[in-house]
């Protein structure tokens, strides 16, 4: 994206969740300062339908191509304003999140002063990172429908059998000669004392049969490459 960075940001008081810490006014005074900045503003909820139709309104007003929200967690809220600034017609990647709440104002509720200037700096380097972003598209891929799993222990035999019984192929990775891992060696497991063997050798049993499940034991991942659906794994079967 070669035009200039055009920034609004957009500090929410989520009630008194950040608000009743951080000086939600002057942490928008300080934002409105930053490098490519044109319109920094505060609101009560953000997220709420006002909130949204707030950016919406900045974004086509002042010509935006880059938006940052300073609130909660991006894993709450960030869905939500990509498909905001997508609805004023910017690329939803162009979108930055600042946690202000969980970083800052929660964790420090008791030195608002310090929480403030924490968020100020948490504000300046989403900023700089908006200015930065580049539009991006999403697209579909076909995936591998496989599963490789390393380890060979109670973890991953039970992995292994939930996603065979869904009808995924399944490897199983071992560096010892055999599955079973640590609790095929203990005596008793806990809560209930029962015996462990009597517990993980049905699973055991059940995994090496499993026609979907293919168990590579004594063996070593050399590399791993790839992204999430299409990873290619090297491996070395020792002798």
């Amino acid at each position: 994206m070669s035009e200039e960075p055009r920034i609004g940001v957009f500090v929410c008081h989520c009630g008194l969740n950040i608000a009743g810490v951080i000086d939600v006014k002057e942490l928008t005074e300080y934002a409105h300062t930053l490098p490519k900045v044109v319109i920094a503003m505060d609101n009560r909820y953000t997220c709420a339908d006002p909130g949204q139709e707030e950016i919406r309104k900045a974004i086509k007003e002042h010509k935006l191509n880059r938006v940052v929200v300073a609130a909660c967690s991006p894993r709450l809220h960030e869905p939500t304003f990509r498909r905001c600034v997508a609805e004023a017609g910017l690329n939803p990647y162009l979108f930055e999140m600042a946690n202000i709440r969980e970083f800052s104002s929660w964790c420090h509720p008791s030195t608002p002063k310090e929480a403030t200037e924490k968020a100020k700096d948490i504000v300046k380097m989403a900023v700089a990172k908006a200015r930065l972003l580049q539009s991006l598209e999403t697209m579909e891929v076909p995936v591998t429908n496989k599963a490789l799993i390393l380890g060979g222990g109670i973890a991953g035999i039970s992995a292994a059998l939930d996603l065979a019984d869904m009808g995924f192929k399944v490897y199983v990775v071992e560096r010892s000669e055999s599955i079973g891992g640590h609790m095929a060696q203990l005596d008793k497991t806990f809560p209930t004392l029962d015996c462990s063997i009597c517990i993980e050798g049905p699973k055991m049993v059940d995994v090496s049969r499993h026609p979907n499940i293919e168990i590579i034991s004594y063996a070593d991942v050399l590399s791993v490459e790839g992204f999430v659906g299409n990873f290619k794994v090297k491996i070395r079967k020792n002798p």
